[in-house]
């Protein structure tokens, strides 16, 4: 381990401070969770303990994300890019990542869009999660998610049974655009009732990934 370990540092190129940038993307919906920056030092704990390690530039001194809040980065994958001089954390967080309680220190509304900004469907599954767990850390009275809530996993559990019961209504009738409308608010209850009941998304994408890798019966 010592020797792959030495092996990976020397193949990253730090600037004159012995630092590089490191981006840190969950691996299982891309996205981009934080910037930091890594010394040799920082590298050798991440990837000896596989629990994200960085250097603090104002503090000037090694620390892991998650040592105080305890909402940690498990690292998958680190690769450099094309030049060697910046990283590629792929990780499967713990909590959240932003010390705003966020889940990505660029969970922050966008300075410009470019002609191509069509958010992709995880982007979009991802964003309406985001908005959920804010509800639940800062209700709103006015808010249906908060009250469902308020309500506990009981209220929540009704409402998808009563969402799966209009999804296969309108796909017998072969209504596409009730079908659609009914798949979405059954999306939300489920994503509402994951967050109620502290089961991560990446949870379920694990499950979902391991069974795409399954062979099929005959």
């Amino acid at each position: 381990m010592t020797r792959k370990v030495e092996e990976a540092v020397a193949t990253i190129r730090f600037d004159e401070r012995g630092l590089a940038p490191a981006i840190v993307q969950d691996a299982a919906t891309g996205q981009v969770r934080m910037l930091g920056y890594v010394n040799a030092e920082a590298i050798r704990k991440t990837l000896e303990t596989g629990w994200v390690h960085f250097w603090s530039r104002s503090r000037q001194r090694l620390w892991m994300k998650g040592e105080t809040s305890g909402h940690k980065l498990e690292l998958v994958e680190l690769r450099p890019d094309c030049d060697g001089d910046t990283l590629l954390l792929l990780v499967r967080p713990h909590g959240p990542t932003c010390h705003l309680g966020r889940e990505s220190c660029f969970d922050t509304p966008p300075l410009a869009c470019g002609p191509a900004s069509q958010p992709s469907t995880v982007q979009v599954i991802e964003d309406v999660a985001r908005v959920i767990a804010q509800r639940r850390r800062e209700p709103h009275a006015d808010s249906y998610t908060s009250y469902l809530f308020r309500e506990g996993i009981d209220k929540i559990a009704k409402k998808i049974g009563e969402e799966s019961a209009e999804v296969i209504v309108a796909a017998k009738n072969a209504d596409a655009y009730a079908l659609a409308n009914e798949a979405a608010d059954l999306l939300y209850h489920l994503l509402v009732l994951l967050e109620a009941a502290g089961v991560e998304r990446e949870r379920v994408w694990a499950v979902l990934r391991e069974r795409r890798g399954r062979a099929q019966p005959d």
